[in-house]
C-alpha cells in the first residue's frame, strides 16, 4: 500500500486522521444543509439571526482545515463535492448547490491564507486566520445563492457563529486536549520531550 504525502511534517498516522477528518467535514456540512433546510433563518439573540446550520457549517470550515492538514487540496476539494453530493439528496438542490459554492470560494481563499500561516506560525494561528477571512465569504456566498436575506443581522449572525462558536472554541479544545496529551506522553516518558 502506498503511503499518504503528509502535508505536515509533524503529522503521524496519517489516513486515520484524514478518514476521520473527512467524515468530520462531510457529517457537518449535510448536517448544516437538512437543518437549515427544515427551519431556514432562526433567531440566536442580541437580534442576531443565523441559518439553523450555522453552527455545523462554522465547524465544517474547521474540519476542512484538518482535512486540508492531512491531505492537502485536492482533498479537502473532494471532501467538498462529496458534502455537496450527498446534501444534494439529502436536503435540497438549491441548498447543496449554495453551499457547495460558497465552500470552495471559502476554501480558495483558505488555501491563499491557510497553507503559508500554518508553515510558518502553527496550524491553529493557520486555521483561526483562514476562517476569520473565509467565514465571511462563505457567509455571502451562501446566503445570497440560498436565496436568505443579506442583511446586518444575518451576516454578523453567521460570522459570529461560525468564526466563534465553531472556530474558536473547538479550536481551544484541540489546544488543550493537544497540551494535556503531550503533557501525558512526556510524563510517560520523558525522553520523548
Amino acid at each position: 500500500m502506498r503511503a499518504l504525502p503528509v502535508r505536515d511534517a509533524t503529522a503521524r498516522h496519517s489516513w486515520p486522521l484524514l478518514a476521520i477528518s473527512v467524515v468530520l467535514y462531510v457529517s457537518a456540512v449535510v448536517l448544516a444543509n437538512i437543518v437549515t433546510e427544515r427551519l431556514g433563518l432562526v433567531p440566536v439573540g442580541f437580534g442576531l439571526m443565523v441559518t439553523a446550520g450555522t453552527y455545523a457549517a462554522g465547524f465544517a470550515l474547521l474540519a476542512r482545515d484538518f482535512v486540508h492538514r492531512f491531505g492537502g487540496r485536492t482533498w479537502a476539494l473532494a471532501a467538498i463535492a462529496a458534502g455537496g453530493g450527498i446534501s444534494w439528496v439529502l436536503s435540497s438542490p438549491a441548498l447543496a448547490l449554495a453551499s457547495t459554492v460558497a465552500f470552495v470560494c471559502a476554501e480558495l481563499v483558505d488555501l491563499v491564507v491557510y497553507e503559508p500561516i500554518r508553515r510558518t506560525k502553527g496550524f491553529l494561528k493557520g486555521a483561526l486566520a483562514s476562517n476569520i477571512v473565509s467565514a465571511p465569504i462563505d457567509t455571502f456566498a451562501f446566503l445570497s445563492l440560498a436565496g436568505f436575506p443579506l442583511t446586518t443581522e444575518t451576516v454578523t449572525g453567521q460570522f459570529v457563529g461560525k468564526v466563534l462558536w465553531g472556530t474558536a472554541l473547538p479550536l481551544c479544545v484541540y489546544w488543550g486536549a493537544r497540551r494535556v496529551w503531550t503533557a501525558r506522553r512526556i510524563s510517560a516518558d520523558p525522553t520523548a520531550a
